[in-house]
């Protein structure tokens, strides 16, 4: 795949970092990679973004920021109150395209769930995966009340006949709870498509260099590592 759009069930779910970790991934396996960030929101205009953050983490890839804006709020919603045009769907198309002429693999990551205005005429990351044909990676949480977000988040994808890439927690923690280890072999059905990696809580905290060697061992090799769904769950007790 040269496009790879990368949407989570909510906020706070690990996006960024599971981007990054599919960046390194991807980098380790020789192939050229570009993050594309349409609209980032809650980040003054010196501070490092998404984008940033990616790059630190996952060594070097071309990073692409379309718009920034300040209020951490949803990037239409963010795009009014600061009286900036919004990104639209035709921008991160063109963007997406050209990058994906000169790079293996082309990353974007979206702003919060997958149903999240971008402009005034309601349009979302989804519109950007129908245009481009992409297929999409969602990222999830480990805990209680994932599967019904989750699901949700297929569904939609589903209606509107878009590919899915799978699904990746975001944050499994070192210690997981009853939930969490009934959620592992429940997501793929509730995502109607494959558990393909989790990230151990805290990752985005490693050093970079650390990030990058357990990148491989988090992700699936439909995302260029070696985590295995089934050796991970019997690990947990599943």
């Amino acid at each position: 795949m040269s496009v790879l759009v990368v949407t989570g069930t909510g906020t706070e779910v690990g996006k960024t970092v599971v981007t990054a970790a599919v960046a390194a991934a991807a980098l380790a396996a020789g192939r050229s990679v570009a993050v594309l960030k349409p609209a980032q929101t809650g980040v003054a205009v010196n501070e490092p973004g998404d984008v940033a953050e990616v790059l630190r983490l996952a060594g070097p890839v071309t990073g692409v920021e379309l718009g920034r804006f300040p209020e951490p709020l949803a990037p239409a919603t963010a795009a009014r109150r600061a009286g900036l045009a919004p990104v639209r769907p035709a921008e991160i198309v063109r963007a997406a395209r050209e990058l994906a002429l000169t790079h293996d693999l082309v990353l974007i990551e979206g702003a919060g769930g997958l149903l999240v205005r971008l402009d005034e005429e309601g349009s979302t990351l989804a519109d950007v995966a129908g245009l481009l044909d992409a297929p999409v990676l969602v990222v999830a949480q480990a805990g209680l009340g994932t599967l019904n977000v989750t699901t949700l988040t297929a569904e939609a994808l589903a209606a509107r006949g878009l590919r899915r890439a799978g699904v990746v927690i975001g944050s499994w923690p070192a210690t997981p709870d009853l939930a969490m280890r009934c959620n592992l072999p429940e997501l793929p059905e509730a995502a109607g498509a494959a558990l393909l990696g989790a990230l151990p809580e805290g990752a985005g905290s490693l050093a970079p260099a650390d990030f990058r060697q357990g990148a491989v061992n988090w992700l699936a090799p439909e995302l260029s590592g070696t985590w295995d769904a089934a050796r991970f769950a019997a690990a947990q007790g599943v």
